[in-house]
């Protein structure tokens, strides 16, 4: 794990190979500051790999580094060859996506995984019959609204291989996010992983929320879109915003000092989040934006017809607290965390002034990665979570 805010992607590259020797890699992923020039970028990483070996990795809203919460920078982490196993496949153009093509595309990116991971068995001491353990790295763009059909199919075929991965960001900005595959970064694409290892490898989904008391009904939306026109047969951004500053929505609470009930900003989309009971839990379905015409504009899939419960955070501290716990129960003694964590995650933390303890568990438990437009779970797109997979020692 390695990270640079060198402004100059050939100096971060430099920075990085002090702390990893790409000649030892089996495959490496990275995430990197949307302020990067993304064609420079892409030349030194490729020079950095000499493109020895699967190399993924996207944009985002932020980036997760020894510091923690960090921004400005490339996040990098490598997986040593006499350890892991790495292949890669990219989906191109969204626009026209095959499923039936993906499930095949992806089933033989299995086949690979088993076949080029039987080596691990002989590595690393300990009986030649010791399982290897797989599990999928997914990367999307945040802009294509395809998550929720891609984690599905790719999950399918994937078999019992648990995904987990992230949707790419640029910065709040929602204009233009890049996923890097195959030595250069492209708009309108998805990339899986497989990571094989005979370590312990555990993925893990936390979000930071309970459903409140308050319900509304979708009365209106563009599912195409992911816009909301009307909630309650009343205009979406006038409605939401009356029941999230309604007392029965606990707004002081929610919000935390910093938030204005009285105003629709990322504070209350943070602060107060719609969720939807699916499978039996609650599921975050985030705000994205406000717009001029009163709809309100989401992270992920909606329709008319859905009934939305107003959220409420947990100790975000404590939940944290938990989770690491959980993890290491699982895997034992943790040696990274490559995490896909909302970026409303991230601006709640900061706007309750809780960023600084929130990176300081991060730092303690090796977690490197990115602040999303949304995170990618089995086979389930959601939002405002902390997911990821766990490497244990």
């Amino acid at each position: 794990m390695a990270s640079s805010h060198a402004s100059d992607p050939y100096d971060a590259f430099e920075e990085i190979t002090r702390a990893i020797d790409p000649a030892t890699l089996a495959g490496a992923l990275m995430f990197c500051s949307h302020r990067y020039d993304r064609e420079r970028l892409a030349r030194a990483a490729r020079l950095w790999s000499m493109e020895r070996f699967p190399m993924i990795g996207c944009t985002s809203s932020g980036e997760l580094t020894e510091a923690g919460y960090d921004e400005d920078s490339i996040s990098l982490i490598g997986f040593p060859s006499d350890e892991f196993h790495m292949v890669s496949h990219l989906f191109e153009d969204l626009t026209q996506f095959d499923a039936g093509a993906a499930r095949a595309a992806v089933r033989d990116l299995v086949a690979r995984a088993e076949l080029g991971s039987a080596n691990l068995r002989r590595k690393g001491g300990g009986p030649v019959d010791a399982p290897v353990n797989h599990a999928a790295l997914f990367l999307v763009d945040g802009l294509s609204h395809s998550e929720e059909l891609l984690a599905m199919t790719v999950q399918e075929a994937l078999g019992e291989i648990p995904l987990v991965g992230g949707s790419s960001g640029d910065g709040m900005r929602f204009k233009e996010t890049g996923i890097f595959s195959d030595g250069d970064f492209h708009p309108a694409v998805a990339a899986v992983a497989i990571l094989s290892t005979r370590r312990p490898l555990h993925v893990f989904r936390r979000q930071h929320y309970k459903p409140g008391k308050l319900k509304m009904v979708v009365t209106g939306a563009d599912p195409g879109a992911r816009c909301v026109t009307e909630i309650n047969a009343e205009p979406a951004a006038q409605e939401y915003l009356r029941l999230a500053g309604s007392p029965d929505a606990d707004a002081a609470v929610i919000a935390g000092p910093l938030a204005d009930p009285s105003r629709l900003d990322m504070t209350l989309f943070a602060a107060c989040p719609p969720m939807v009971r699916a499978g039996g839990d609650y599921h975050v379905r985030a705000v994205q934006a406000a717009n001029p015409d009163g709809s309100l504009t989401f992270y992920c899939a909606i329709d008319e017809g859905i009934v939305l419960t107003l959220g409420e955070p947990v100790d975000q501290i404590e939940s944290l607290k938990a989770t690491m716990e959980d993890i290491r129960a699982a895997v034992g003694e943790v040696d990274h965390i490559i995490a896909f964590d909302c970026v409303l995650n991230r601006i709640n933390a900061e706007r309750r002034q809780i960023g600084r303890l929130v990176s300081e568990i991060y730092r303690r438990n090796g977690v490197v990665g990115f602040n999303t437009y949304g995170e990618q779970f089995h086979a389930l797109h959601v939002n405002q979570t902390f997911s990821g997979l766990a490497i244990g020692r």
